[in-house]
């Protein structure tokens, strides 16, 4: 595929993406490019300075540049389902940074740099569907952060930081080879038990009004929600929806 083409043949161009410019319902300025088979960084994408939100998911982007930083008044951003392998050093820039979505990429924990931990604006971080292991310690600094998605990953251990996070309230975790430690007074790492055997995940408005009171009767057969929660623009086409343990907390109540 040619330099800077999309799938079907068109050239980004300055003037495309800021015909691709849109004013979303609170007042911010949306540059969306998703979807069109994006191989490499449109640099002329760093003279609109000006823009709040970028979408580039869902193309085949490889690497961001160097100076990513310099999109001072980004406040959202979405690189989900690229090929992306790290990011640069420069994404610390962008500290008005609320909402940042990397999921489904080659991320490693070698490629995430320190400097994520300057992101102290964020609200919603989604790592989901990478090859991480571990995080960089330096994340205990995202005092703002509430939701965080580390599901279909390598990770063995919860990342120690997440019980300072005293605003988190949504974690993923699913689909992670996760161990914990047994009472056996030397600290063994044991796999993580299997889900209890005739456990079911059923939405409530999939039942009857019959079924719905057998279940709840019986809530240690099968779980009710009254919602599964997705958060925007996370990759629903290639990845399951968030399991908020807030709402499962609740519905138990």
């Amino acid at each position: 595929m040619p330099k800077g083409k999309g799938a079907k043949g068109t050239k980004v161009t300055l003037k495309i993406a800021k015909k691709a410019i849109r004013m979303t319902p609170d007042g911010r300025r949306r540059l969306t490019l998703s979807n069109m088979g994006i191989t490499i960084f449109p640099k002329c994408l760093l003279k609109l300075t000006n823009v709040d939100e970028l979408d580039l998911s869902r193309n085949q982007i490889q690497k961001l540049p160097d100076n990513i930083g310099n999109f001072s008044s980004l406040r959202w951003l979405d690189l989900h389902s690229n090929k992306l392998e790290s990011v640069p050093e420069s994404i610390g820039n962008l500290v008005g940074l609320t909402y940042l979505n990397l999921s489904n990429n080659r991320l490693t924990s070698v490629g995430l740099p320190s400097t994520l931990g300057f992101l102290t604006s964020l609200k919603s971080l989604n790592l989901g569907m990478n090859q991480l292991d571990t995080l960089p310690s330096t994340m205990v600094s995202l005092d703002s952060l509430q939701e965080l998605g580390l599901f279909d990953n390598l990770f063995i251990n919860l990342p120690e930081f997440l019980n300072a996070l005293t605003n988190l309230t949504m974690v993923n975790m699913k689909r992670n080879p996760l161990m914990y430690a047994q009472g056996d007074g030397e600290g063994m790492l044991k796999e993580k038990s299997e889900p209890e055997e005739n456990g079911y995940l059923v939405h409530e408005s999939s039942l009857c009004r019959t079924c719905l009171k057998r279940c709840k009767d019986q809530r240690e057969r099968i779980r009710t929600y009254p919602g599964l929660i997705v958060p925007n623009s996370v990759a629903t086409i290639n990845q399951d929806v968030w399991r908020i343990r807030k709402v499962e907390h609740e519905t138990l109540k």
